[in-house]
């Protein structure tokens, strides 16, 4: 990374003092030039205390890890080792100055008390409201900056405030606004550019563009801010309902259902949300497991395991997205195989319509519906989740907009990271079924 061949927006960047921030679209480069300057800010400044911080730990420590890495590179003899030597969240140079990388977590409990010389703020749009009131006062006594970086995530929060310096509150911060198809169109080819990169990433692109809404790639890839995109688990609604902690034994003999989202080979994450389901008006989760780059028979096996250990003895109880298309075709079609199994899956299809276990009869189901049920359940106060960061951040990800199709005018339900509420609302459909009654048959094997 310190050979990194610079865009000219980047040195800009890193050039300017004070506070700045960066809107952007997806895979410009933000999290590598950030850790660039934050790296160099902490070389120059002596005694200092740098913080990162972001929704969840993965998110964080993405800046973290890639500032290690680029001190490494190019100031090895500048970072402490022995008992000073870096952890997973902190780094302690020569000069005395450290950098620490803590996620925010909905209220921000875990950032309270310390005192920063610089505030470097990832994913500044998917940062709940009620951690500002934790953030601010860091910089209090220093006259610090702080440095915001993100792509849009709707035309609200503290991120759109700082960006259109609403109500003129925020003059101090350098804007600097980056979109995708500029940086892929105009960054110079190099050693760490080359011309076969550009030319996937524009593939990438034009496939973007074809699968979003005009409105969902001008905030995901052009970095603007889209009044007309809407937040549909709102963070008081999620705060209320995330209050569980893991058990620390599994309890035998319930009433489990579990929803899953498969995961392609690469960068998918795939996922497993188990639910109990006490009685109709209290459905809690009881896990949630999160997997990446997983063969199908790793995650047939996972699904086995799990069936094991929680015995989901209940026909149509284990939930698989295995519509038309999907990873989740072949999965379904082997556990169908397996005689403990077969009785309780059934497929979901997130994209159009739910089909029973032998995919012969079609319930007309949606994907509206089943993030209705999931929220209609939530704001009654019949089901409670774990307080798990990353369940949150899939929560927070999900927006929706109205779009004009041949049928009439339909609200469309989309996120960047919604693989964890799509497996949790695959659960509580199934979990809820019966009270739905949205099951058109039952075909015996």
């Amino acid at each position: 990374m310190a050979n990194l061949n610079l865009d000219p927006w980047q040195q800009d960047f890193i050039d300017r003092e004070g506070d700045k921030i960066l809107c952007c679209g997806r895979q410009v480069g933000k999290t590598e030039i950030c850790s660039i300057d934050a790296g160099e800010w902490a070389i120059k400044n002596k005694n200092q205390v740098i913080l990162m911080i972001a929704p969840t730990e993965r998110q964080a420590y993405n800046l973290f890890d890639k500032t290690i890495n680029y001190l490494l590179e190019k100031y090895p003899r500048f970072i402490k080792m022995g008992k000073d030597r870096p952890t997973k969240t902190k780094i302690t140079l020569k000069n005395g100055t450290k950098i620490f990388c803590l996620p925010t977590g909905v209220a921000g409990v875990g950032i309270r008390g310390l005192t920063v010389g610089r505030l470097y703020v990832d994913e500044t749009s998917r940062i709940p409201e009620e951690v500002w009131a934790a953030v601010t006062p860091m910089l209090l006594t220093t006259g610090g900056n702080m440095i915001l970086l993100s792509t849009p995530h709707g035309a609200q929060g503290e991120f759109w405030r700082v960006w259109v310096n609403k109500d003129n509150a925020y003059e101090s911060y350098s804007r600097f606004s980056v979109n995708s198809e500029d940086v892929i169109r105009k960054r110079e080819i190099s050693d760490t550019w080359t011309e076969r990169q550009r030319e996937g990433a524009l593939r990438v692109i034009e496939q973007a563009k074809a699968r979003l809404s005009n409105k969902l790639f001008a905030q995901e890839y052009m970095g603007e801010f889209i009044e007309d995109l809407f937040r549909y688990f709102s963070d008081d609604l999620i705060k209320s309902c995330c209050v569980l902690k893991r058990r620390e034994n599994i309890q035998k003999g319930k009433q489990y259902f579990m929803g899953c989202d498969i995961a392609r080979m690469g960068e998918d994450e795939g996922t497993f949300e188990i639910f109990e389901k006490v009685t109709s008006e209290n459905i809690i989760q009881v896990e949630n497991i999160v997997t990446r780059k997983k063969l199908t028979t790793e995650t047939e096996d996972r699904i086995i395991n799990l069936d094991r250990i929680y015995d989901f003895h209940f026909k149509e109880s284990v939930g698989l997205d295995a519509g038309a298309g999907t990873l989740g075709v072949s999965i379904f079609d082997h556990l169908l195989r397996n005689d403990e199994l077969r009785h309780k899956i059934v497929a979901i299809n997130n994209r159009a319509r739910s089909l029973d276990r032998s995919q012969t009869a079609k319930a007309k189901l949606l994907i509206e519906d089943l993030y209705d049920n999931t929220r209609s359940l939530m704001e009654r106060g019949f089901v409670k989740l774990l307080d798990d960061d990353n369940l949150i951040e899939s929560f927070r990800s999900i927006q929706y907009e109205f779009v004009e199709t041949k049928l009439g005018r339909r609200m469309k339900i989309w996120g960047d990271y919604s693989h964890i509420v799509e497996g949790v609302n695959r659960a509580l459909i199934l979990a809820n079924s019966k009270n739905l009654n949205i099951w058109i048959s039952s075909i015996k094997p």
